[in-house]
């Protein structure tokens, strides 16, 4: 073999982590993200890994607005949590947060907003009309089984 075989490819190579740019990024792969960051040091307390997470350049601009400290609060909450069903413990920063955002609509970029709503619109809630089958409904001289 040759030299020039063994050389390496310096082509750039997609990160399977790396979300299509062409699309915003959902609030639920932002605060994946945040999370991951938080935890790049295994041997970081608790309280470190989640004040960490927070300084993730991926949610700073969740961070600012007129919810910035509710979600905050919320997040931390919920990266500090030890209860079973993680963040179950987190209900009050969780509602403050909603009722800021209820008052605050406009409180996220609509991107990230927009990203999750167009996914929940993504499956139409069906209405069933259930009927019943004629035997359970016709009441005339029923013959008993014998």
């Amino acid at each position: 073999m040759g030299q020039d075989q063994s050389k390496l490819d310096d082509s750039p190579v997609p990160d399977p982590k790396r979300e299509d740019s062409s699309s915003p990024p959902s609030m639920e792969s932002l605060l994946a993200e945040a999370t991951a960051f938080g935890n790049e040091d295994e041997n970081a307390s608790l309280e470190e890994k989640a004040q960490r997470a927070l300084e993730c350049p991926c949610i700073q601009n969740l961070r600012s607005g007129p919810c910035g400290s509710q979600f905050s609060d919320a997040f931390l909450c919920f990266m500090k949590s030890t209860a079973e069903e993680k963040g179950s413990d987190c209900v009050n920063p969780f509602v403050a947060l909603q009722k800021c955002i209820q008052t605050n609509p406009n409180a996220f970029p609509s991107d990230v907003v927009e990203n999750d709503e167009a996914k929940a619109e993504e499956k139409p809630v069906e209405d069933y009309k259930i009927i019943p089958p004629r035997w359970s409904i016709d009441k005339t001289n029923p013959k008993p089984k014998l």
